[in-house]
């Protein structure tokens, strides 16, 4: 199994939302996240004020998946998630060792 991690613009969330059901993962956890990147945040204005954000807000999705569909889901979620634009985030996978569903005690596999 395989967590991926991804850290996408926050309007761009409800497009990769769709993208994974499409591909037939069912679950997910979405985190508001900041930072920045290669950018190194933007300026705006505010009231004729110049100001520097540094902390670009973001948000992080995880999902766990069995091996077999963890390139499947890298590579909708991607394509959701990019607007070729720079900030459109990272995507990351990682493996997973074990994983439980609290309620029923299943293990492995079956607890996606």
């Amino acid at each position: 199994m395989k967590l991926i991690t991804a850290i996408v613009k926050p309007y761009r969330l409800d497009e990769v939302k769709t993208a994974l059901q499409e591909v037939g993962v069912h679950g997910l956890t979405v985190t508001e996240a900041s930072g920045y990147g290669r950018q190194r945040g933007h300026t705006e204005v505010y009231r004729g004020a110049e100001y520097q954000v540094d902390l670009v807000p973001k948000v992080r999705i995880e999902v766990v998946v069995d091996d077999a569909d963890a390139e499947t889901a890298v590579e909708a979620i991607v394509r959701a998630a990019r607007t070729g634009k720079i900030g459109d985030g990272k995507v990351w996978a990682l493996p997973v060792e074990t994983v439980v569903r609290v309620r029923t005690g299943e293990r492995g596999p079956d607890a996606l």
